[in-house]
């Protein structure tokens, strides 16, 4: 076993590794143990009974956090004419169209979040090998892919999250910042697990959600109890 920090050691201090503390307690724990100079993240992690690599135990979707995430979004917009016009109006960091698909091909990706309009799909279909990898490919299951652009760039700028299940059958996601009131943290917190419980698949069986844990940027994590948070 790596050695342990004096730091680590200490964050764990007055945490039970093995209990499942109610949300709320978990919250406190998470916040009271995040001592560094910056306004640390506060991530969720849940392990899910699905295999994704069977399709129809493929969990995805989007979240519109209730309190923001916290943090500034930089959103890319492919569109043309008056709907590239229109992502510029609602406050897009990034538009454009072939232009655009050159500059992310050429390695400058500036941005968090990608929105498409559909008939620039063919066109953003390319950069699959680029985006895809750092989940940043429209879709329009979860929002990305769509003419509603002003809807999905204030969506994106104020705090909508995307989630997607990985190998191992984990979800993870950002939920708000250390500095967030308890409350508000934990409306965020509900939200997102209950964004993934609506997005179970047909093909789960048995216990759909098994493990949830919350943890700062910096700290250690902290199991929670699902069903304090499922209620």
């Amino acid at each position: 076993m790596g050695h342990i920090g004096k730091r680590i050691a200490k964050s764990r201090e007055g945490i039970d590794r093995v209990k499942l503390y109610p949300v709320a307690e978990a919250v406190k724990l998470v916040k009271e143990r995040a001592t560094a100079k910056f306004d640390e993240t506060i991530e969720i992690a849940m392990n899910l009974g699905v295999d994704p690599k069977h399709a129809d135990q493929m969990v995805r979707g989007v979240v519109n956090l209730p309190n923001g995430t916290g943090r500034t979004v930089r959103v890319a917009v492919f569109a043309r004419g008056a709907k590239a016009d229109e992502a510029k109006a609602a406050g897009a960091d990034v538009v454009g169209a072939e232009e655009l698909v050159t500059t992310v091909q050429g390695g400058t990706i500036d941005f968090d979040r990608c929105i498409a309009t559909p008939d620039m799909m063919p066109l953003v279909g390319r950069l699959g090998k680029v985006l895809g990898p750092r989940g940043l490919m429209p879709n329009p299951k979860v929002g990305t892919v769509t003419m509603d652009i002003t809807a999905a760039v204030k969506a994106s700028k104020g705090g909508a999250v995307e989630f997607r299940v990985e190998k191992a059958g984990i979800i993870q996601g950002s939920v708000g910042k250390v500095s967030f009131e308890e409350g508000k943290l934990l409306e965020n917190i509900a939200a997102f697990v209950d964004a993934v419980a609506k997005a179970k698949p047909q093909g789960a069986k048995g216990t759909y959600i098994q493990r949830v844990a919350i943890s700062s940027t910096m700290g250690p994590g902290v199991k929670v109890d699902p069903g304090t948070v499922m209620s």
